[in-house]
């Protein structure tokens, strides 16, 4: 807004004072060109906005002309009317679709895990072509004695986990009972640092057991390779695989050493042994005759043992349920914490005995959203 300055004339020019003279004091003059001086610096802003106000009418105009172009553009392509109709009609019969098709799809996994349920309590030989196949090493004895003949194994469970869940083992096995007896546990979340003031919240989590299936009898049909030789004793010298294998091959591929042409070469992992199969018969049951040979690797000869390898699979596996003794499964945790911020909420709610709980040894939460798998162990304590 603009405020006058002085009293102008219809022509825009200083009035004359009554007597018609134009003579004025010099602080008058004054006065009169500070205020001119305050009238252009305010049309100078006024400018100023106006020039604003212009380059933002201009800008917006171009963008409603684009907005009309494609606007026009996607008229000219659109179907008639009828097509137009009848392309709604079919999207709101996706969208029903959709709806019904994810209700379904909500009740099948609820249904499946109720029968998951029901078949680990039941009929756990049902669940065995679920079981993954895995190599096996016998390292023990064999004897004529049908007493000494046998196969220890350790179990080691892998166990699903969706997410809203929890799995928290407790150091005693009373305490996990009686946690999973009081079934529903209400867990306070804390947000903030000062006790006094902290804005608390409760969350509802259900608590139950862990069933398992567990091996109780396994019988496997062994086949000796003709063509196979087992080789153990291998020293631990920090060198890459591959280049262990080489040297391997290399010696034992030399007929001077007993070998002959190698056809395959196997490390196996989990007992730090390797199987060669050799293009020749006669080669491997010659080198398990030996026994033992010494074998170069770097500057240092190594003695190695040789024997038979075989080839085992299960032909018969029972299994029974088992259910943990010291692991609690919660289940129905909301997504309101992070991660980190929720496991302690657990852990504290669960440590402390006026809440049926007790020593936590450890404990893993899966957020929702996410899945993970927990090892179950062989519990030597």
């Amino acid at each position: 807004t603009l405020r006058s300055v002085g009293r102008l004339g219809a022509a825009g020019q200083p009035q004359r004072p009554e007597d018609g003279s134009l003579k004025m004091s010099p602080e008058r003059a004054r006065q009169e060109i500070e205020q001119c001086e305050d009238l252009c610096s305010a049309l100078d802003q006024a400018n100023m906005m106006l020039q604003k106000d212009k380059e933002a009418v201009e800008q917006r105009l171009q963008h409603v002309k684009k907005e009309r172009e494609l606007l026009q553009k996607s008229l000219k392509q659109k179907p008639p009317n009828d097509d137009k109709v009848s392309l709604q009609v079919d999207i709101s019969i996706a969208r029903d679709e959709k709806s019904r098709l994810t209700q379904e799809k909500q009740m099948l996994e609820n249904k499946l895990e109720e029968m998951r349920k029901r078949i680990l309590r039941e009929d756990p030989m049902t669940m065995l072509h679920a079981l993954p196949e895995r190599k096996v090493v016998f390292k023990g004895l064999t004897t004529d004695k049908e007493d000494v003949n046998k196969l220890v194994l350790t179990p080691l469970i892998r166990y699903p986990l969706s997410g809203g869940s929890a799995l928290i083992t407790f150091e005693k096995a009373e305490v996990a009972q009686r946690v999973i007896e009081m079934k529903e546990h209400v867990v306070e979340l804390s947000h903030g640092e000062d006790p006094e003031d902290l804005d608390r919240c409760h969350v509802r989590v259900q608590a139950g057991p862990v069933d398992i299936l567990l091996p109780s009898a396994l019988e496997i049909g062994l086949t000796r390779g003709s063509r196979s030789i087992l080789v153990s004793g291998l020293p631990s010298l920090g060198i890459p695989e591959d280049i262990l294998l080489d040297k391997l091959e290399l010696f034992f591929s030399k007929t001077k050493n007993g070998g002959s042409e190698v056809e395959s070469r196997e490390f196996l992992d989990d007992c730090g042994q390797v199987v060669l199969t050799f293009t020749q018969d006669g080669v491997a049951e010659q080198l398990i005759t030996r026994g033992q040979v010494q074998v170069p690797i770097g500057k240092t000869k190594y003695k190695l043992k040789i024997s038979p390898y075989m080839r085992g699979d299960v032909t018969n596996l029972q299994l029974q349920p088992s259910r943990c003794s010291r692991t609690v499964l919660l289940s129905g945790i909301p997504d309101v914490l992070a991660e980190e911020p929720m496991r302690d909420a657990l852990e504290i709610h669960f440590q402390k005995d006026s809440r049926g709980g007790g020593e936590v040894d450890v404990l893993g939460y899966v957020p929702a959203g996410r899945w993970a798998v927990a090892v179950f162990r062989e519990d030597v304590g």
